[in-house]
């Protein structure tokens, strides 16, 4: 009897997929929880991905059903498809947690942060920063003689485009808030 000679890969002649079923690229999701307003809910989410070895892009967190005692957590990581789904499961097994959405992958949504940023600098830098603060749309919230903080909103790519242009300028400390996110249009399983 001869050996099979089957080459790496399914192809239309194949009854099998020889093709691996997982993927090594990492993605980054913006997943959204929303939990009971209670002590130590916050601290389960966050040990679920410290005992795990899951990174934490950012995290935001505020009450958003004063009535209902409901917060929402916003949360964006990075991992490989079978790890992001895995992190998706786990929220949703811990008790407080009333619903996990992953809004990367729920169609389109709106990602804004605020960011603060102190740049220092006299002369055609000060000038220079704030020309790109007006083409941004910052505002400038504190000046002195020698610097100013700015305020800024947007995409956070939008927030790291500016603070790039800042840094030769004398960006000195920067401040941000995380991602706030939120589907566009319907939610997915609403009438």
């Amino acid at each position: 009897m001869s050996p099979l000679h089957i080459k790496q890969g399914s192809t239309s002649h194949s009854a099998y997929n020889l093709r691996p079923t997982f993927s090594d690229m990492q993605e980054k999701h913006t997943i959204a929880v929303l939990v009971e307003n209670e002590p130590g809910v916050l601290a389960r989410v966050i040990g679920l991905f410290s005992g795990r070895g899951y990174n934490i892009e950012s995290l935001t967190v505020a009450e958003v059903d004063h009535t209902g005692h409901l917060s929402r957590i916003t949360i964006v990581t990075t991992g490989t498809p079978q790890v992001i789904e895995q992190i998706k499961a786990q929220l949703g097994r811990i008790v407080s947690v009333r619903d996990v959405h992953d809004l990367t992958v729920e169609g389109r949504s709106i990602e804004r942060e605020l960011a603060m940023l102190k740049v220092e600098g006299t002369g055609e830098k000060r000038v220079e920063a704030l020309r790109i603060g007006e083409i941004f749309r910052a505002n400038v919230v504190d000046s002195t003689l020698n610097s100013f903080v700015f305020e800024i909103t947007g995409a956070p790519e939008k927030i790291d485009a500016f603070a790039e242009l800042m840094r030769p300028l004398g960006l000195v400390e920067i401040a941000r808030t995380g991602v706030a996110a939120l589907s566009r249009g319907e939610m997915p399983g609403r009438d």
